[in-house]
């Protein structure tokens, strides 16, 4: 199959699957789930789906798992929207890239602001 057809259908799912995602029920999914990644088989019998929330890596493990249980469901609902002769098995994955993101983020501001405060101190006398 071609390179082109797969990254279209990678591209499909990913988009499908964020709205899928919104209307799960389960309380072990959290409402701040991404799909950052999806990884399509050369012969469409699977999908990796690499998913992330902003709510850090236990959360995140806890959201594959409720991803896993409503497998068939999300399976279902993949196929009425896309519209695909097969639609490839579903396979959930962690992926922490946003937590980490954030953590990154959230040192950067910590180095930012001490610099800034750094060079707001007052200069101490040298000549005393």
């Amino acid at each position: 199959m071609s390179g082109h057809k797969i990254d279209r259908v990678s591209e499909d799912i990913k988009r499908e699957l964020s709205a899928i995602f919104r209307t799960l029920k389960d309380p072990r999914i959290s409402s701040l789930i991404t799909v950052i990644r999806v990884d399509v088989s050369n012969d469409l019998s699977y999908a990796t789906i690499h998913v992330s929330t902003v709510e850090g890596e236990e959360k995140t493990a806890e959201s594959v798992k409720g991803l896993k249980s409503a497998r068939g469901y999300i399976r279902s609902e993949l196929a009425a929207a896309l519209k695909l002769r097969h639609v490839p098995e579903l396979r959930f994955v962690a992926d922490n890239s946003i937590a980490y993101s954030a953590e990154i983020n959230r040192i950067l501001k910590g180095l930012h602001i001490s610099h800034d405060e750094a060079q707001e101190a007052p200069e101490s006398d040298e000549d005393e």
